[in-house]
């Protein structure tokens, strides 16, 4: 069939439908959602956990959710902006990032439900390919699917680094090492050793080698947060393995403390005179004249005004003294 131009006539704006809302705006892929949401029907309420994963220019949001009519409903969340709390004060969006936050996530979510003990996950980050397994007489393994939303599922793509992190911390994720870092498509073979390299960062602190011999300047301009933090390139390994450590030690969220909020009163009436309504200073006058026939027609000494502090007329006081 031939190129067939839209005639845009009446009819054709008569039967127009817009799409979802989210789809308008670019956020969501119903085609991707649809399969990561709907159920199995022999299921009947069981839900289907997704594990979310979001990179934006700061941070890394990684969430286990489930949809329900109303929404979808969040049953637990870790940021990459929570890392400075375990060691990692730098680099918060790199693929070394990602897979702590994913770690984060799933050590969180079994503490949550009492399976941490259960699921301890692979505690010696190897970079090889790793699946759970549900025990024998024992809670089934959480299982969940990822949810990459609208980002490229390309080889290397920090998305997979939070799913390896959170299939280390024992969660039961479906994947392939397809799209790890170390996968070569040509050969069709897995380097495990290269992922490893990435989930501790050292392709980082090659870079950063690198610059340090060849273009001083560049470094102190791209590595400005790491020298400010004496972070050195043969430093990085340790870094990231005292905060896997630190993680599986405590990976519980703490709440900040709730700041007492003070409540000030702004409105006054010595405010009245730097208003411009003529009705507002007519009625500071008028109150005042009122506090000053009281004073007069009951003989009252000016220093016994003082037990009107306190009330209302409080702000009056000092033009009544002045009287």
């Amino acid at each position: 069939m031939g190129f067939v131009k839209v005639v845009k006539n009446k009819a054709y704006f008569k039967r127009y439908q817009v799409k979802f809302r989210r789809r308008r705006e670019g956020k969501t892929d119903y085609y991707a959602r649809k399969r990561l949401v709907i159920q199995d029907k022999n299921k009947y309420n069981t839900p289907k956990y997704r594990m979310i994963v979001r990179v934006t220019n700061r941070d890394i949001i990684c969430q286990i959710a489930y949809a329900r009519i109303e929404g979808d409903m969040i049953v637990c969340a870790a940021y990459a902006h929570e890392l400075p709390k375990y060691g990692v004060k730098v680099g918060l969006t790199n693929y070394a990032a990602a897979y702590c936050t994913g770690l984060l996530l799933a050590r969180r979510l079994l503490n949550r439900f009492g399976m941490d003990k259960i699921y301890e996950g692979q505690v010696e980050v190897t970079g090889d390919e790793y699946n759970v397994e549900s025990i024998d007489g024992q809670p089934g393994a959480f299982t969940c699917y990822l949810d990459a939303g609208l980002a490229r599922t390309t080889t290397g793509n920090k998305v997979f680094g939070a799913l390896k992190g959170a299939v280390d911390g024992g969660l039961s994720i479906p994947h392939s090492t397809k799209r790890f870092p170390g996968y070569d498509s040509e050969s069709k073979e897995f380097n495990a050793e290269v992922h490893r390299k990435h989930i501790m960062g050292q392709n980082v602190a090659d870079y950063m080698r690198y610059l340090m011999e060849e273009d001083e300047d560049a470094y102190k301009k791209q590595f400005s947060q790491y020298i400010k933090n004496n972070v050195t390139p043969d430093m990085m390994e340790e870094m990231y393995k005292k905060a896997h450590a630190a993680i599986r030690e405590n990976p519980v969220y703490e709440k900040k403390p709730k700041k007492e909020v003070k409540k000030k009163r702004y409105a006054s009436y010595c405010c009245l005179f730097k208003r411009k309504s003529l009705g507002g200073i007519l009625a500071f006058f008028h109150l005042t004249q009122t506090l000053i026939e009281i004073v007069q027609t009951r003989s009252l000494a000016l220093h016994d005004v003082a037990e009107v502090r306190g009330t209302r007329f409080a702000k009056v006081i000092v033009v009544v003294e002045m009287y």
